[in-house]
């Protein structure tokens, strides 16, 4: 089981986040990022690069393909909540996205 981020650690990294994108969702404790690419064929090479990544961390975002876009929610499930996995592959996620 991964530990939830503590209240200060999770002020500190969505204010970080945010930067890149990434939004607090009002209903959940999970970030929420809409990325977009020139077409499908990049959209599908990111989601399986970053889906590499994520099965190396063993910690699985939920997400969606809609021709150039891939919305992604991160929290972790058995964390119930924001957890630093979440952290990591956020930017595991912003850096393959370029």
């Amino acid at each position: 089981m991964t530990d939830k981020l503590t209240p200060d650690r999770r002020a500190e990294v969505l204010q970080e986040l945010s930067e890149t994108g990434w939004a607090a969702q009002s209903d959940r404790d999970a970030i929420h990022k809409q990325f977009k690419f020139k077409n499908f064929v990049e959209a599908m090479g990111f989601m399986t690069r970053a889906g590499i990544h994520a099965e190396k961390l063993n910690h699985h975002p939920e997400w969606s393909n809609v021709y150039s876009r891939v919305e992604v929610t991160l929290t972790t499930h058995d964390g119930d909540g924001l957890s630093e996995l979440d952290v990591k592959l956020a930017k595991i996620m912003d850096g393959l996205a370029g």
